[in-house]
């Protein structure tokens, strides 16, 4: 192939969940998403930019009895949502703060011109809040 395929933003992520209700409610209540429906064993929400879909293993029997979302393993290390400015961040933190949510601080990179902070959803899934440095 001569050139690369362009591609833009993320059209959505698909992510496995133990509890679809858990979870669900974690993405509305603290991030801010909308439920839109149940599309077969899937619950579809967005944030307007986004569209995340939440499932159980869509193999029951290989799914492993008390696993845990882990970033050593391969694949996923974590995904990374935009808020407007540290401010934003540092209330998002209060939040967190409020509803028991695990987080880390916030991190200026160095030479990045953004700020991050991890936190985890029920699954431990990693994630991350990035703000601009302005």
């Amino acid at each position: 192939m001569d050139t690369p395929i362009t591609t833009g933003s993320i059209s959505h992520f698909a992510l496995t969940v133990v509890n679809k209700d858990k979870a669900r409610d974690f993405y509305c209540d603290v991030l801010g998403f909308k439920f839109l429906t149940e599309f077969g064993p899937k619950y579809l929400l967005s944030n307007g930019q986004t569209l995340l879909a939440l499932a159980s293993s869509p193999d029951p029997a290989k799914a492993i009895p008390g696993d845990a979302f882990d970033e050593n393993r391969v694949g996923l290390d974590h995904i990374s949502f935009n808020v407007g400015s540290r401010d934003e961040m540092e209330q998002a933190m209060r939040k967190f703060d409020e509803l028991g949510v695990s987080h880390g601080e916030i991190k200026d990179l160095g030479g990045l011109e953004f700020y991050v902070m991890a936190f985890r959803d029920p699954d431990n899934i990693q994630l991350e809040l990035t703000a601009p440095k302005k």
